[in-house]
């Protein structure tokens, strides 16, 4: 699984301690707090969006519609609403973790640990997506293209979240000798 860090191959953040081939210069607490920040403004990101859809999930079972709804409908409906709820507890938890751990001189730790959670916050992220978008096509158009539609979207949102930096990292932090 990815860490979020400078650690590794030429190019983003390896070498020294207290300075990186970019020629960088921090300490490893400057380094340990950078991370933390960097973290923290992804973390936003992927939260407002969890969050969102998060609620919104929990109010469908609260509408007209979701009593007539079949049941593997209501199965996918659960399926979706339990990745949001781990989607949510993965991406809020690098902020209970850092209060927990916050003064006790491991803050290099908790961030390679915040990012993990992150990751796998992510991951749960994209799942709530497909089940979510699965089960709204399939109500709205009850139709068989809608696997393939799914199938197409998934392939996108890959592409964009793992393929693209995956193969930049690969491209640009790979030596060339």
């Amino acid at each position: 699984m990815p860490e979020h860090g400078d650690r590794g191959r030429a190019g983003n953040g390896g070498g020294t301690v207290g300075e990186s081939p970019r020629g960088r210069n921090e300490t490893p607490d400057e380094r340990a707090d950078r991370r933390w920040a960097e973290l923290i403004q992804e973390i936003r990101v992927a939260q407002t969006g969890v969050q969102i859809l998060f609620g919104f999930l929990l109010t469908v079972v609260f509408t007209q519609k979701f009593v007539e709804l079949s049941s593997t409908d209501k199965t996918i409906y659960i399926t979706t609403v339990v990745l949001g709820a781990s989607a949510t507890g993965a991406l809020i938890g690098p902020v209970s973790f850092h209060r927990i751990v916050s003064g006790r001189q491991i803050k290099d730790r908790a961030v390679v640990w915040a990012s993990r959670l992150t990751f796998t916050g992510l991951v749960l992220l994209l799942a709530t997506l497909i089940s979510a978008l699965f089960l709204v096509l399939r109500v709205a158009t009850h139709d068989d293209f809608v696997p393939w539609l799914v199938a197409g979207v998934v392939a996108w949102y890959l592409t964009c979240w793992f393929v693209l930096p995956l193969w930049a990292r690969y491209r640009y932090t790979t030596s060339k000798g």
